[in-house]
């Protein structure tokens, strides 16, 4: 049963807690919808499941959903990429301050921070550090501590890509772009996650909560919503470790930040400028324990940024969209949550078959970006429209700037 209320639909799915989607105005596909439905019927949520104007199809959990439990975290709503979000940072350069032509800067963001993939191992992937540069390694020191304290306790996640990939961008929808401003303020933007070593993180602990399932439940209405619950076995060493991700994907962001600036102040042209005191750094896939409605419960944001009163946030459009910087609003019933982005309306292999390069080009006019065919799947029509997306949560979050692209450097 749907019903409506001023901001959002509201399902009751048979045996379960209900279901607060922000999605009026924005297609929620019926796959989705039943998705939601298993994450409600697990015994552990708390008050009710919240889905984001941008929700879609995930793997156990669905893509743009906030799900608090009590007592018990669930690895594969977290998932693989921990800790993956958004850094923005605002500048004093303006649009009058740039080149004609953009291709020198992205060629310089390429250069300085690695990004996608070759090869399957770190040697010769140009994705990863052949040598690692002194600033990565102090952050690394700083982190190895907390990692080999993992690591003591679950050997088979030492074989990961760890300090090779700190500082490095990634692959699909990770990327890092020049962005202007309503007054034509130049920003730059970025988003990734742990990389390499929380996808295995990730995926040792969501196949150990897999099993600990079968031995205790039988009744699970999805094998990837398998979760520790407090006391048992892997609870701590979950927590541990995926807080130690979320750690290593804030500094992460931060190093190719830095990266990306030292990159650009040394372009020919460009005068030099300073940064915004205050940087937006934000997860939008991660779990933190917070108080909701009196009580003291893990909220997973599977694809969602926490927007608690006043916090700053950062809501990405597509390649060729506008993009948010936004304030909360504290919303309680979104669980002081909002959108992560725009979402997906189609997998990347149907976005692969439906567009065209021509369509692409398009897409991305007035855009220095790949126009090649291996970044169709990430083409802006792939996408929801972000502008609807944006109008769906009015009550949960301020637009503070709007920002356009015009350099986008994918992996």
């Amino acid at each position: 049963m749907t019903t409506m209320t001023d901001n959002y639909e509201l399902r009751q799915p048979h045996g379960g807690v209900p279901i607060k989607s922000w999605t009026r105005g924005v297609p929620l596909e019926g796959d989705a919808v039943e998705q939601l439905s298993n994450i409600a019927r697990l015994p552990i949520v708390h008050k009710w499941v919240a889905a984001m104007p941008d929700v879609h199809l995930g793997i156990g959990a669905t893509v743009g959903s906030v799900i608090p439990t009590i007592g018990a975290v669930i690895p594969a709503a977290v998932g693989v990429d921990i800790g993956c979000g958004m850094m923005a940072v605002q500048t004093t350069l303006t649009a009058s301050d740039l080149p004609d032509s953009l291709a020198p800067m992205r060629n310089t963001i390429e250069r300085a921070v690695p990004h996608g993939r070759s090869g399957r191992s770190p040697r010769g992937d140009k994705g990863a550090w052949s040598m690692v540069p002194n600033r990565v390694g102090k952050v690394w020191a700083d982190l190895e501590a907390g990692f080999k304290r993992i690591v003591d306790k679950h050997p088979a996640i030492e074989k990961s890509n760890h300090v090779v990939h700190l500082g490095t961008l990634g692959t699909g929808n990770h990327f890092i772009e020049v962005c202007l401003d309503e007054a034509d303020r130049v920003w730059f933007m970025l988003h990734s996650g742990s990389r390499g070593v929380g996808n295995r993180i990730g995926s040792h602990f969501i196949a150990l909560a897999k099993k600990d399932m079968q031995r205790h439940v039988h009744n699970l209405p999805d094998a990837n919503l398998s979760y520790f619950e407090e006391g048992s076995e892997h609870f701590d060493d979950y927590v541990e470790a995926v807080q130690w991700a979320q750690s290593f994907a804030r500094h992460n962001r931060e190093l190719m930040m830095d990266a990306v600036l030292r990159s650009v102040r040394k372009l020919v042209g460009i005068p030099p400028f300073q940064t915004a005191k205050q940087a937006v750094n934000c997860h939008h896939n991660y779990v933190s324990q917070e108080v909701h409605y009196g009580k003291s419960v893990f909220v997973t944001r599977k694809g969602a940024v926490r927007a608690g009163k006043d916090e700053l946030g950062i809501i990405p459009g597509s390649m060729g969209a506008r993009s948010y910087i936004v304030r909360g609003k504290g919303n309680p019933e979104s669980f002081c949550s909002c959108s992560h982005g725009a979402g997906r309306v189609m997998s990347r292999t149907q976005a692969k078959k439906h567009f065209t390069l021509d369509d692409h080009r398009k897409a991305t006019e007035g855009v220095e970006c790949r126009k090649d065919k291996d970044v169709i799947d990430e083409t802006p029509a792939a996408y929801k429209d972000i502008d609807k997306v944006m109008a769906a949560q009015s009550d949960l979050v301020d637009v503070v700037h709007t920002l356009k692209q015009v350099v986008c450097v994918k992996g």
